[in-house]
């Protein structure tokens, strides 16, 4: 029998720190459970940790804070592990995973949640849901609430009621020193502020907050067109989009098919009187004949689990993203020429719809920095593991798309989906923010502990 080799003497004193500290469960290479343990959504990533800290609770997250830093560790923390890039699991370092910290506790009286660091979107919504209520989210039930929230998360209730980080109310965080504070408008308004929308770069959000809505059902639906029909569809979507009101939100984009074209699709997604729905649904039928769906009334939960599919464990995924103004002649041609040519069976090119309640946040007012009508373009290469021979036409496939639309994009780009070669476009994204953004840093986090989506730069002494 071979035996594991020793352990770094940091690592070895650290973990043995941590054991004796905390009360979840600490990991090393040698454990049993620690190659499962370091696995995520996209099983591209092989990163490999010193030590893996399954926190119990708040006190477990301080002091691993506090213990990896007196050992000279570096740090990440880990909630729904779905940062395609892995950042979640630092190589050498020790990652707080809240992966199992996933309590959610509504509040109908007031219309708000108490949502742990570890919450998946799924967790927030099917708890809401019970109580009348619906959350502001993304597209996938599985995503973590809390990378969400820090990133800004887009979704389709994006135009009655903003983004994610805009239904933000406080948050708990332990700070780089280990201690917690409230993060709110009342108490830590600077720390309050960066939490919505501007990357994990400040501390760990051991629990959030949120605003909920009273939302049970909702008029919406798939459409699926074929590809023949791409450049009318994404021509129909764009007149929508200009006179779309508050209630309705349109996503838009193509899926991969195994072994058969691309489809286009469109999902609508109305909130209020279903009657107020029917100009809009005669509108959607126009542009195009759809192969597949109606635009109906349905259960919110069953809008929020339609892409669940689209980012199955275990696959390989490379993902790059723009900011793009709108559909223009040029933009639709290539956003139609690169779904045909698609390389990977799991791909999605997703547009996903920022207008009315979203723009109306003033800029000033969030770290998030883009306030204005816009597409988010989010480029997913996806495939089975096991055909690597074609991993890198998969990867060239999303990248060349990011910069064939490079020059008819906005400046910067949506952090969260960003490629870890991109922090300086993603830093771009944060425009007159990006200032202040970096002061707080400089408060909060002096030493560049906590390593967010984009890092930002360590300070200057």
């Amino acid at each position: 029998m071979t035996s594991s080799p020793a352990l770094p003497r940091e690592t070895a004193e650290a973990a043995a720190a941590l054991r004796a500290a905390l009360g979840g469960e600490v990991l090393v290479a040698a454990d049993p459970g620690y190659d499962q343990a370091r696995q995520v959504w996209n099983a591209a990533v092989d990163h490999h940790p010193a030590v893996l800290v399954r926190c119990a609770g708040e006190k477990d997250v301080r002091a691993a804070v506090r213990i990896a830093r007196e050992h000279g560790l570096p740090l990440s923390v880990r909630g729904g592990g779905h940062d395609w890039a892995g950042r979640a699991l630092r190589q050498g370092g020790v990652v707080l995973d809240l992966s199992g910290l996933r309590q959610v506790t509504v509040d109908p009286a007031t219309g708000t949640a108490e949502v742990q660091g570890g919450a998946r979107a799924g967790d927030l919504i099917e708890e809401a849901a019970r109580h009348g209520f619906a959350p502001v989210t993304g597209t996938v039930k599985a995503v973590g609430v809390t990378g969400l929230t820090l990133g800004g998360g887009y979704g389709l209730l994006a135009g009655a009621h903003g983004l994610a980080s805009d239904n933000l109310v406080g948050a708990h965080v332990v700070l780089a020193d280990g201690e917690s504070v409230t993060a709110s408008a009342e108490e830590n308004p600077d720390l309050f502020w960066a939490l919505r929308g501007g990357g994990g770069n400040f501390g760990v959000l051991t629990s959030l907050r949120y605003r909920v809505h009273p939302l049970t059902t909702v008029t919406s639906g798939l459409l699926l067109f074929p590809l023949a029909q791409a450049a009318a569809v994404l021509r129909g979507h764009a007149e929508i989009l200009a006179e779309a009101p508050d209630e309705l939100t349109v996503m838009a984009g193509f899926f991969a098919v195994p072994d058969a074209e691309p489809l286009v699709f469109l999902l609508p997604l109305w909130v209020g009187d279903p009657a107020a729905a029917e100009p809009w649904r005669a509108r959607l039928a126009s542009v195009g004949s759809p192969v597949a769906g109606e635009f109906t009334q349905v259960p919110y939960l069953q809008v929020a689990s339609l892409f669940d599919d689209s980012i199955q464990n275990g696959r390989h995924t490379e993902m790059r993203t723009r900011w793009i103004p709108g559909h223009t002649t040029e933009s639709i041609e290539v956003l139609t020429e690169a779904a045909a040519r698609m390389t990977a069976p799991f791909s999605g090119l997703y547009l996903h719809h920022f207008h009315g309640a979203a723009t109306r946040v003033p800029v000033a007012d969030t770290a998030f920095g883009l306030r204005r009508d816009h597409l988010l373009v989010e480029i997913a290469a996806s495939w089975a593991p096991g055909t690597e021979a074609r991993a890198e036409a998969h990867r060239a496939w999303a990248r060349s798309l990011s910069a064939d639309l490079a020059a008819l994009a906005l400046p910067g780009g949506y952090a969260n989906l960003m490629g870890p070669d991109e922090s300086d476009r993603a830093l771009t994204g944060f425009g007159a923010n990006a200032e202040r953004l970096l002061a707080v840093k400089r408060r909060f986090d002096p030493d560049a502990v906590f390593t967010g989506i984009p890092a930002l730069p360590p300070p200057t002494r």
